[in-house]
């Protein structure tokens, strides 16, 4: 029985003399149609067409001989090398690397990518990854069919941002060609491709330390739930930042999560959230709320979307939603969004009537509710005297975790 696998990468390049080698000595070649059609492949080898990584790896610990599995790219990078190594397979890996089909892109595009954002776009993973690329500036997708160009820019609809489709990278028939998001869906694309989405308000570091988006850059506030700057207008009902932690703790905004803060009034919550990594639209019947909010997420090197329009109506055209922070609307609008099936609703009341009715909303649309009074209170540590005090019910909803 097999305990040791050969793993391949391949970027359409030449073979190095290691995986040449390997292949020389293979017994049994699994991979792709076009890994297995390549020449060095001997032609007394099994052959394994590459579709269930789980299934292949049974085959293969089953093999008696050298089995090779080959891929593209660098297979330790989201690909096979991670089901290999599962321990219920039982097998030692080895691996032949190749140049990463995200590190081709970026290097075909002439851009440098350590502060990009990489993701993996499939059917149940592709609502969270165009919420990447709706909250980051530079997003590397990694695509699969279903879930390729054309489903990324119908999804970012309204969205303005800059695609380059880099298609069969490595191959004779590579191609990179760089498309506004409204034009992608006029075309069609050849698998497989990476698609590098950009633009959005948001700075990139010139340079930094660590991959991805630097969640200290570029604002130096540290924390979160901050103090509203100086200058801007007194927090309105429910917008203290006492209350705002508070919502935010049982939110739980990431990465992946689309944010919907309706009645985003000063827009410190939305900007928050955004600071998480999630996407977020703020709504506001109010146009200077939604300036305000705009310029508050420009402050702070972050993006998001505004949407001005009065809930519960305006929310029908909005994306599925992760989590709802409600700043306003009462009853009709916490029914509205129980209708969009969230994972988590917060809001506020400042009665307990009303606290009571929109309990009983989110109770019946099969929601666990939990009703907390928190009362805040201010002081002046020069004299102790109090400045302001608080007293609010805040409520959330959650219900059972979706895939």
């Amino acid at each position: 029985m097999a305990d040791r696998v050969t793993v391949i990468g391949w970027d359409g390049s030449p073979l190095t003399s290691a995986a040449r080698s390997a292949l020389s000595a293979a017994t049994l070649v699994a991979g792709a149609a076009h890994h297995l059609a390549l020449p060095e492949v001997p032609a007394n080898a099994e052959r394994i067409r590459l579709g269930s990584v789980d299934l292949a790896a049974r085959r293969i610990a089953g093999h008696r001989g050298s089995p090779v599995v080959m891929a593209d790219g660098d297979p330790g990078f989201f690909g096979v090398v991670r089901e290999l190594r599962a321990p219920h397979h039982g097998l030692e890996v080895e691996v032949v690397p190749a140049v990463s089909s995200v590190a081709a892109a970026f290097a075909r595009a002439g851009m440098p990518w350590d502060d990009a954002q990489v993701v993996v776009a499939q059917s149940r993973t592709l609502r969270r990854a165009v919420n990447v690329c709706r909250a980051h500036p530079k997003v590397a997708v990694l695509t699969s069919p279903g879930a390729g160009p054309v489903e990324l820019a119908l999804l970012l609809e309204g969205i303005h941002r800059t695609f380059v489709i880099c298609e069969e990278l490595g191959s004779e028939r590579e191609r990179v060609t760089v498309l506004t998001s409204d034009k992608v869906a006029d075309h069609s694309w050849r698998d497989p491709n990476v698609v590098i989405v950009i633009g959005g308000a948001a700075a990139a570091p010139k340079s930094g330390w660590v991959a991805g988006r630097d969640p200290g850059y570029p604002s130096a506030a540290r924390g979160w739930a901050l103090a509203p700057a100086p200058g801007k207008p007194p927090a309105g009902e429910g917008e203290s930042v006492q209350l705002r932690a508070a919502q935010l703790a049982r939110l739980g905004p990431r990465p992946g999560d689309l944010v919907w803060d309706i009645g985003c009034g000063s827009g410190d919550l939305a900007v928050d959230a955004a600071r998480f990594g999630a996407a977020v639209i703020a709504v506001d019947a109010d146009p200077a709320a939604c300036d305000r909010t705009a310029a508050a997420a420009r402050h702070h090197g972050v993006q998001l979307q505004t949407v001005r329009g009065q809930a519960p109506h305006v929310l029908e055209r909005l994306p599925e939603p992760d989590v709802v922070r409600i700043g306003g609307g009462g009853v009709p609008v916490v029914g509205a969004c129980v209708d969009r099936r969230p994972e988590r609703i917060v809001t506020h009341a400042s009665t307990r009537d009303q606290a009571e009715a929109v309990a009983a909303a989110l109770a019946d649309g099969g929601y666990r509710v939990e009703c907390v009074l928190l009362q805040s209170v201010q002081l002046d540590p020069d004299d102790w005297s109090e400045r302001e005090r608080s007293v609010v019910f805040l409520l959330s909803g959650e219900q059972a975790r979706r895939d």
